[in-house]
Parts: C-alpha cells; structure tokens; sequence
C-alpha cells in the first residue's frame, strides 16, 4: 500500500458527439463550420472532455476518419476521451490515437411522465412471517428514498459549472452566460438561465428543466441537446418556461410555457 495516492472510480459528466454517418470527414467538416475558429460559435465549447460515438451508423469507422474528427473536435475546443461504435482494427486503433473504447449506452427508460406519475418507481423486500409455526413470505412496497436536491442560492458566473450528481438542482439565483448547471435529476432556476443546462446527466429521459426565464446558450436532456443557434419561439424566448423529452419515443426537446 502507497500513502501518496488511491485510486478510485469516478463519474464525470462528458458531452457526446453522435455521428449519423460512418463518414467522419464530412463530421469534421460541418464541426469546423459550426463550432470552428472563424464561426460565430468560436468559444461555445470550454474544452469539455466528449465521446465520439458512431455506433448508430452501424459502419465501421476508418482510424484515420477517427483522427481527422478528433483534430477537427480539439480545434472546436472539445477533447476527445473515447470512442463508442465499430472502428476498423477494433480496439488497438483507438487505443493507438489515445482513446479508450466506451460500452454501449444502457437502454433509456421510454416510460411517459403520465405513465411514472400513475407508477412511481417502489422497492420490493420480502420479509418472513411465522403464523402459527407456518412460515411464509411476504412481499411489502416500500415508497422509493426521495431525490436529494442541491439547493444553490448564488449566481453561477461565466465559466463556474455546478453537478448535482444523483440530485435535482435547484438555482435561486441567475446562470450568467458561460456558465454550466448540471443535474442527474430535474434543473429549477428561479432567475434567467443564460448559460448551459443539462438535465438526466445520466440517461434519466423523464427529467425536466425550468426556469422563469428561458434563454440559454445551451439546454440538454439525457444528451438531447439544442443550442441557442437555433432560437426559441418567442413565447419561449425570455419566458417561464419547461422543457422536457417527448414521451412519442422520438427524444424531442419540447418547450411549453408556463402559465398561472
């Protein structure tokens, strides 16, 4: 044993890049022109670490495609860490350009929010009774711990992140531009949202985002993202407003106004 140092196992929250095609020179090129040195969105990103995941093609990748796309992510300002999807020359290929191979993402539950509102999540413990020397086991619902929530009562300035990791998160204060709230959990800010917001960090499909004034660069769920290059409706745009998944299976950001 070392006292100098442990290692342990940790979770961190990672940006995805899902390539819909198994041609990564074209990725890298619409990259460069959205989130390139001479677009508009220079310095959206703030070098977040991302994943490069092609396994949705159901191609497999060339390596140098592969390293084309992460030169093109590192000039966007991105660093790539893994790679998901079929990559020619397996695994020694993308351990050779730095990256680790990720798993598949796990399966998001699809269940509507009507549908978890009727069937809140229980958990099952079986107890053994004796009646009258007879032994017999029991099945009782047990109401699911509540969600923990991290309560931040002060601006987050440009460039501060905040992860509510297993948590709902909520801000009583405003999110300037350049800064980024993070929540496994559902994301309340009681105060203009102008920075990131992301919500299910970790694939939660039915978590939601509020805010009394929507106008974020960023706004994601469970990896269903929009950017603020695509503008709000102007009933949304500086509104009350939620945001949330379609429940249709189609992960579609929906953003509905909020009315007393």
């Amino acid at each position: 044993m070392t006292a100098s140092f442990e290692i342990k196992s940790a979770h961190l929250p990672v940006m995805t890049l899902l390539a819909k095609t198994a041609d990564l020179q074209q990725v890298a090129v619409e990259l460069l022109k959205r989130y390139g040195p001479a677009s508009d969105n220079a310095e959206f990103f703030e070098h977040d670490a991302v994943v490069i995941d092609s396994s949705k093609t159901k191609t497999a990748v060339v390596a140098k495609d592969l390293s084309d796309l992460m030169q093109a992510l590192l000039t966007c300002r991105l660093k790539p860490v893994a790679f998901r999807g079929s990559l020619i020359g397996d695994a020694s290929a993308a351990l050779a350009l730095g990256l680790v191979m990720a798993p598949l993402e796990l399966v998001r539950n699809q269940t509507s929010a009507a549908e978890a509102k009727k069937a809140p999540p229980v958990q099952v413990e079986v107890i053994r009774e004796v009646v009258r020397d007879v032994v017999r086991e029991v099945v009782r619902e047990v109401p699911a711990p509540a969600v923990p929530t991290l309560i931040i009562d002060k601006p987050i300035r440009s460039g501060q992140k905040v992860y509510a990791r297993g948590a709902d998160l909520v801000l009583l204060a405003m999110v300037n531009q350049g800064g980024e709230v993070v929540a496994d959990g559902n994301i309340h800010v009681y105060a203009p949202l102008r920075g990131k917001a992301m919500a299910g960090a970790s694939g939660n499909a039915s978590a939601r985002i509020f805010s009394i004034c929507l106008e974020p660069e960023l706004i994601s769920i469970a990896g269903v993202y929009r950017t603020s290059e695509n503008p709000l409706a102007p009933e949304i745009q500086g509104k009350a407003a939620q945001v949330r998944l379609s429940d249709d299976g189609q992960e579609k950001l929906l953003f509905e106004a909020l009315t007393s």
